[in-house]
């Protein structure tokens, strides 16, 4: 047993659970305004109803989908076997502390400053940056780190692509036609058959695995469909009883039509939380689960533990706590910021984001909620012309990712040697 372990151990579990739940507080004040944030720019929901949903929706997702069994080494960033966690298990504690402390504090700078950054390359820099200093650089899987600077320009890009696509799809078929009220009810159920197949795929893949459902990709191909059916059913029904509204302004056409597609908004941001909160809890509580499984086994390293319910209720718990009292910043900027977002816009960009997530769930691409989130809003902002957008945000935007892994690094390397002066 290590001498530190079982001096310290109560007292560094529990900085681990405070570390944990301000980790769990950032993601939900950055993370999940990305989810929350295009349908709050497109007026489909007010910012209060995002909150309610995302507070509903989210903590579903953390509690039931979140992982009976985490890995304590997050995204395998960290090779256990040249690390010597064997002998110096304090090692991995004061590092994982480090990270979750310093990825914390990156995300409450950035929330309150209203930049949308990758809560998962917060940590992932934080981890990095321990690993490099505190044991040395052969420890850290290089390979995974390059595919995720790779990333940081693939996953925009694709989700924008899509969104790009979707939203000309729309003009074309439905916008810029001589009678778009009918021509969207012909073709919305399509659109909404799309939001109901990708979505479930985003719930299957990325989400219901460490629930006891793990489907193969084919069988979550083949539900998805039927989820695409009987969202298709649901959303014919709805646009069969929205009829054109003949004292509508007549500077602005398109407001019977976008009623539709605020009703489509409510189910995606519903849907995207919950595979939100499925996915991204594991970034708070992976690293609060490993310091928790080298502390109850009293100094034994293990590369995998099991995941306590108190542990998955403390994630959601953070979550929901940092999108209720700081995420309004964030969510201003994704949904207001960027571009003028409108339910049919705002539809293509989350649409789009979902897709993305889908495609880099089944070819093992890792990719940003936040990233494909702004870059699908950037391809919609594109699509009406490179002056729909505000590019000193986006400038900003894209600085704060730039630097989201050095400063989480930083941040980190300094925290990991304090907690081994003040413990050592």
């Amino acid at each position: 047993m290590s001498e530190i372990i079982s001096q310290y151990g109560t007292i560094l579990l529990a900085l681990a659970c405070v570390f944990g739940f301000f980790m769990a507080y950032g993601v939900g004040a950055n993370d999940v305004a990305n989810a929350m944030g295009t349908s709050v720019g497109a007026r489909a929901i007010t910012i209060k109803q995002a909150i309610v949903i995302a507070m509903v929706f989210e903590f579903a997702g953390a509690y039931l989908a979140g992982g009976e069994v985490t890995s304590t080494i997050r995204s395998g960033i960290i090779n256990a076997d040249t690390a010597g966690f064997d002998t110096n298990p304090e090692l991995l504690v004061y590092g994982m502390l480090a990270s979750l402390l310093a990825a914390g504090t990156w995300l409450l700078l950035a929330s309150w400053k209203g930049w949308p950054v990758s809560t998962t390359h917060s940590i992932i820099g934080a981890i990095i940056g321990f690993a490099v200093v505190g044991i040395s650089a052969d420890s850290v899987e290089w390979g995974q780190v390059s595919s995720i600077v790779a990333s940081w320009v693939i996953s925009p890009v694709v989700s924008g692509s899509i969104a790009f696509i979707l939203f000309l799809s729309v003009q074309y078929l439905v916008l810029d036609t001589e009678d778009p009220f009918a021509n969207a009810k012909k073709y919305i159920p399509g659109y909404i058959f799309l939001v109901g197949f990708t979505i479930a795929m985003v719930t299957l893949v990325k989400g219901l695995r460490h629930v006891g459902l793990d489907l193969s990709f084919g069988e979550s191909v083949f539900y998805s469909i039927l989820a695409g059916f009987v969202t298709m059913a649901i959303g014919y029904y709805l646009v069969s009883k929205i009829e054109e509204d003949p004292h509508e302004d007549p500077n602005n056409r398109f407001a019977s039509l976008e009623r539709l597609f605020g009703v489509l908004m409510i189910f995606t941001a519903c849907s995207m939380a919950f595979a939100h909160g499925s996915n991204d809890v594991a970034n708070a509580i992976g690293p609060l689960a490993a310091i928790n499984g080298v502390v109850q086994s009293g100094g034994v390293f293990d590369t995998q533990s099991a995941l306590p319910v108190w542990i998955l209720l403390l994630g959601a718990g953070g979550i929901v706590i940092g999108l209720a009292t700081l995420g309004y910043r964030v969510i201003v900027t994704i949904g207001r910021n960027i571009t003028e977002l409108t339910p049919s816009r705002g539809f293509a960009a989350e649409l789009a984001a979902a897709t993305t997530v889908v495609i880099a769930s089944g070819t093992g691409i890792p990719v940003s909620t936040t990233h494909t989130l702004v870059g699908a809003v950037l391809g919609v902002g594109i699509a009406r012309g490179i002056g729909a957008l505000n590019l000193r945000v986006v400038g900003k935007i894209f600085l704060s990712w730039i630097v989201t892994l050095p400063v989480g690094a930083a941040l980190s390397i300094v925290f990991f040697f304090l907690l081994r002066f003040i413990f050592g």
